[in-house]
């Protein structure tokens, strides 16, 4: 896909060298004031703006990114062999000459697309949007662009526009659409940026002649007008942009001309990787869930299912449902959203693992789903875990130490307690910060009250002898 966990992902293989990125594993967000050369919507909206913008995204806690495009036809493998790393960066990590990449699209005819069937995927595993890649670093637009030829209905025998189809059912399902789009590398258009991976050379990290030109005009004559394609031409979608990957070709001067071109869309929302000092809405944790959270910031954990975000036809290591839901579930009690990945292949079919899963997390969610929409974080803390006294992470920092037994979630009247591992008997809690009326189970229609015996701060809650589900059972808190 990416940046930061992708390095994690592929250090020995051929991402170790790539740019350092603010999302890494342990860091935390730039909160520095800074005096943009033109001040973007974050800069200038008050805090009442801010969250009535922002509020839909803040209750919806689960979205469905979608990783698609030409890299699916090769599928991980080049030449004969199988490349290492993610399936998206096939054309960098094998070092494929423009042509021969561009020499993909006539083959690229995924009839087995169907955007009713992926959009009722994702209202099936309770996601409540999806954001999917209109143009990642291949520089294939998988819509209808006049701006260049080398996208999906010019240039493929396919001759139909997925985004398109997705907006039509995603208003017809009631599930929110964004775009992503990789604003900054382009690995097919003369001028467009790349991350240094392998043996390739500064100051461009080209391996084709063919990419040689001028970042600045590749920005002005390609990017910002794609970026103007999609903000115009699928009505009140997209809802948010996804950037991706900026360098330092992303200068403030050249970051403030895209700028101005979303701060014509006051309810659009943004992430941290535009790049130019630019903070965005969002901080995007990629393959890992922060320890704290990020007090004060909006955030979304992009993970993949298996370990790569396009589609590799032998990547076969994916999560279990129970890894999955307990991502979910722990992230909620961060107060942040959880952006899981899907990876079509090349006839536009999901992979059979993946829908599998996605059923199976929405059938907990049938259940359990109030505890995870329009939560905020737990109350409490300890439960996610704590920084060790010994041990250190790759930054060389205290390394957080994750525990497995439950989380918590909250609103204004009530307290979830997702519960991992069962305990026998009562359920005790310290440092409460809220007087608790009843206690149930979620998933018992009845809502028969459990015996609960209250201290100074302290609670102990009956549970009955087995849990209502193996993975995660849920105990609400009436409070006031």
């Amino acid at each position: 896909m990416k940046l930061a966990a992708s390095i994690a992902l592929l250090a020995a293989t051929t991402f170790a060298p790539m740019l350092a990125n603010a999302q890494l594993a342990g860091s935390k967000p730039d909160t520095t004031p800074t005096n943009h050369p033109v001040p973007s919507i974050q800069d200038t909206e008050t805090p009442a703006q801010k969250d009535a913008r922002l509020a839909w995204f803040r209750e919806a806690r689960f979205g469905m990114f979608i990783h698609w495009g030409l890299y699916s036809i090769p599928a991980g493998t080049w030449d004969g062999k199988q490349v290492p790393g993610i399936g998206e960066w096939i054309m960098n990590n094998a070092s494929i000459p423009v042509a021969d990449y561009k020499a993909l699209a006539p083959q690229f005819n995924p009839t087995g697309f169907s955007a009713h069937d992926i959009v009722a995927l994702a209202k099936a595993a309770g996601m409540k949007y999806i954001v999917i890649t209109a143009k990642h670093h291949d520089g294939f637009a998988m819509f209808d662009s006049r701006v260049d030829p080398f996208n999906i209905v010019t240039g493929t025998p396919f001759h139909r526009d997925p985004l398109k189809e997705l907006a039509e059912e995603c208003r017809k399902q009631g599930v929110k659409l964004g775009f992503y789009y990789s604003q900054d590398q382009d690995w097919t258009a003369p001028g467009g940026a790349a991350l240094k991976t392998g043996d390739h050379q500064p100051p461009t990290y080209h391996w084709d002649k063919a990419q040689d030109g001028d970042y600045a005009t590749y920005l002005r004559t390609k990017a910002i007008p794609q970026l103007k394609e999609l903000l115009s031409n699928y009505g009140d979608y997209p809802v948010i942009i996804w950037f991706d990957t900026p360098t330092k070709d992303m200068t403030p001067e050249l970051a403030s001309e895209v700028v101005a071109l979303l701060n014509k869309y006051p309810k659009l929302i943004w992430n941290n990787r535009l790049g130019g000092t630019y903070k965005g809405d969002t901080e995007t944790p990629e393959q890992y869930i922060p320890a704290q959270g990020y007090p004060g910031r909006d955030w979304e954990s992009c993970m993949t299912m298996n370990d790569t975000w396009g589609y590799k036809s032998f990547d076969t290591n994916f999560k279990s449902t129970e890894t999955i839901l307990r991502n979910l579930i722990d992230i909620a009690s961060k107060g942040g959203n959880y952006l899981l990945n899907i990876g079509p292949d090349s006839h536009g079919i999901v992979p059979a693992p993946e829908v599998e899963r996605l059923h199976q997390v929405g059938k907990w969610l049938d259940v359990n789903g109030e505890a995870i929409y329009g939560t905020t974080n737990t109350t409490f803390g300890p439960e996610a875990g704590a920084f060790s006294t010994t041990e250190k992470d790759n930054k060389g920092n205290p390394k957080f130490v994750s525990t497995w037994d439950w989380r918590s979630t909250t609103k204004a009247h009530k307290i979830y307690l997702e519960i991992f591992k069962w305990p026998s008997g009562s359920f005790h809690l310290d440092k409460l910060t809220r007087h608790v009326t009843k206690a149930y189970l979620l998933a018992d229609k009845s809502r028969k009250p459990l015996k609960l015996t209250q201290g100074s701060g302290t609670l102990d809650i009956q549970l009955p002898s087995q849990p209502l589900d193996p993975i995660a059972t849920v105990v609400v808190l009436e409070t006031n």
